[in-house]
């Protein structure tokens, strides 16, 4: 019998630790600073981060407590600043962004947080040019499509 107890006490803490509630955290004047999922000391599933100001900063999903999946982020007048994936937590992929206007100002490929791939460059929607990366550092930089096209597969922008 006191063996079962002990199994049924430690199979009940195990699930207290697994337990998951929606947390909010506040700014010191007030206004909600973070709202989202933790499931012990971790944070999963969807979180939104706001600024001081009450406008919403950033919102995206967590894995293990590191980011994962496609991620937003605002200013502080809550236009887009930027978006994109997280792999592993570190920023992946394609990522977005933005001007003060709210337009695309520039859109990269990213691989574990530095550009890595090519970064196309935008004035007023239009591209402007397009740059190559290795590892953080620029290679080279086109200023017409043709050029870039005899140089580079287009394949490679997917």
């Amino acid at each position: 019998m006191l063996r079962f107890l002990s199994v049924v006490v430690i199979f009940t803490s195990s699930l207290i630790l697994l337990k998951k509630e929606y947390t909010r955290e506040y700014h010191n004047n007030g206004k909600l600073k973070s709202e989202g999922w933790v499931k012990g000391e971790s944070k999963e599933d969807f979180w939104k981060f706001y600024h001081s100001n009450g406008e919403i900063k950033e919102k995206g999903h967590y894995k293990h407590d590191s980011r994962v999946g496609y991620w937003y982020f605002y200013d502080t007048n809550g236009k887009a600043a930027m978006e994109g994936h997280y792999k592993g937590g570190k920023m992946a992929m394609w990522w977005l962004f933005y001007d003060e206007n709210g337009k695309i100002n520039h859109k990269c490929q990213l691989q574990k947080g530095v550009k890595n791939g090519y970064c196309l460059k935008y004035k007023d929607e239009k591209l402007t040019s397009a740059e190559k990366y290795a590892h953080g550092k620029k290679i080279k930089e086109w200023y017409d499509f043709r050029s870039f096209k005899q140089e580079n597969k287009l394949s490679d922008l997917k």
